[in-house]
């Protein structure tokens, strides 16, 4: 029996032993609600021979492909289709540059739908693919849960007035969609081009092609690819880390992602995952905050995103007052620059970014504190006399005003008001007056004057 017990302990010893000692499994994200509608092309051009068929009939069968490949999806991850067609109402001549219809809208189960209105369709009229890009936008439903992509299936270029790539542009701009994908169909060199600038441009000049771009398409609009931003320190170490960041995208300025930066058990900063269908800009929200622009993921590999953040740490030290209780704030700017960057509460530690501080200390009268170097590392303390506290009683409402003196200088630094008779305030070391004059009293040589001297930590109470 002792045996067995014996056994039975040292698996359960050998059992923790391991949790604690293996590698933590790092899950990709389920990603966000995805939206795609295709805009297929149904012009006369696509009943052209490809591929030894028509090249609708074609095109149509990969599509099936692609759907296919969206179906699997469709069973793990929230994704919703949508299909507008051009050039299939109105034959030409004459030209119908408005023949663009949404035939199946956005909703849960719509690709046996969209399967069974591309087969009632028949290639007749022109290309109007700018007009087809602006019509999109009122396709996708409200809301910012969701990533909106286009995938535009064509054999040639825009016959109609329009800008196809400024479209695009203005709906990225906006926010409506992200960079549309491109498939074109045996398109040669130079029509190619004009249709690449609107977004992901996949040439498909023969079935595998297009095959080949279904499959990179599918992979990137429903898979996260994985990420690690290195911030780092003075030397060039990735070692800063507990700060906020926010990922944007490039084009439209839209949030797509924030995460709070993180060191995993190894001591390496944590894997995050983004969609690769965005260029970033990121901001790491340190004090002042840093940015990186221009970020583009690869699919398949671990994205390495180099960030320069070293930091140093500052704390206004108000001598005898209990941290929890501190109502002094300090203002911060970057010296030499007039716009305030961040403000934060006495004796609390705020980290920065190694560089030169100018402090406004509020307390009364307000403390200045120019040229504060943070360096790498360091703890900046700034030591600040603790206030004392001065209850002023007027025996009669009063206009008057509390003036700190310092040699012949006084400054304005309190103004009363005759709807009160009673103040309480903490003020800083230092001798005061206070001049005033009775409301009930309207002239000048009755005003009076009371001076009194602030001692740190002390409270002293003053009827006037």
């Amino acid at each position: 029996m002792k045996k067995i017990v014996l056994i039975i302990l040292s698996i359960l010893v050998s059992m923790l032993a391991f949790s604690q000692t293996r590698k933590p499994v790092v899950e990709e994200p389920e990603p966000p609600l995805t939206r795609i509608l295709f805009i297929f092309d149904a012009s006369m051009s696509m009943s052209d021979k490809w591929e030894g068929a028509q090249k609708f009939v074609k095109a149509r069968e990969l599509m099936f492909e692609l759907l296919d490949s969206l179906e699997r999806v469709q069973k793990q991850h929230p994704l919703e289709v949508a299909l507008r067609v051009y050039g299939h109402q109105s034959p030409v001549p004459p030209q119908d540059c408005h023949d663009s219809k949404l035939e199946v809208s956005f909703g849960e189960r719509t690709i046996g739908l969209i399967r069974d209105k591309l087969m009632s369709i028949e290639p007749k009229g022109t290309t109007p693919i700018a007009y087809s890009l602006g019509r999109s936008e009122e396709d996708f439903p409200e809301g910012n849960d969701s990533r909106n992509i286009i995938i535009l299936v064509t054999d040639g270029i825009e016959m109609c007035q329009g800008d196809p790539c400024e479209v695009s542009a203005a709906l990225q701009k906006k926010g409506v969609v992200l960079k549309p994908y491109i498939i074109g169909i045996n398109i040669d060199v130079k029509q190619a081009d004009m249709l690449a600038c609107m977004g992901n441009y996949f040439d498909a000049g023969n079935a595998g092609q297009f095959r080949q771009a279904i499959k990179t398409i599918v992979s990137e609009v429903t898979s996260l690819t994985a990420v690690r931003v290195n911030l780092l320190d003075i030397n060039g170490k990735p070692t800063e880390t507990n700060v906020a960041m926010s990922f944007h995208d490039m084009t439209s300025g839209d949030v797509r992602y924030t995460y709070m930066h993180t060191m995993n058990a190894e001591g390496q900063p944590d894997t995050i995952y983004l969609d690769v269908l965005s260029q970033y800009k990121l901001k790491v929200h340190t004090v002042p905050p840093v940015y990186k622009d221009g970020i583009s993921i690869e699919e398949g590999k671990l994205n390495i995103i180099d960030v320069p953040a070293p930091q140093g740490t500052l704390v206004v030290d108000v001598k005898g007052d209990d941290p929890a209780d501190s109502d002094i704030k300090c203002i911060i700017r970057e010296t030499g620059l007039p716009h305030t960057i961040h403000t934060i509460d006495a004796d609390k530690k705020q980290k920065l970014i190694v560089g030169q501080y100018d402090l406004e200390i509020l307390t009364m009268p307000r403390t200045y504190v120019n040229a504060v170097r943070i360096d790498q590392g360091k703890l900046r303390k700034i030591d600040i006399a603790q206030p004392g506290t001065v209850v002023i009683n007027f025996r009669s409402p009063a206009f008057g005003t509390l003036l700190h003196q310092n040699g012949d200088i006084l400054t304005d630094i309190y103004e009363f008001s005759p709807d009160k008779t009673h103040y309480k305030l903490r003020l800083q070391p230092g001798y005061y007056r206070v001049v005033y004059r009775e409301q009930k009293s309207h002239s000048a040589k009755n005003s009076a004057e009371f001076k009194f001297r602030v001692k740190s930590g002390e409270m002293t109470v003053q009827n006037l």
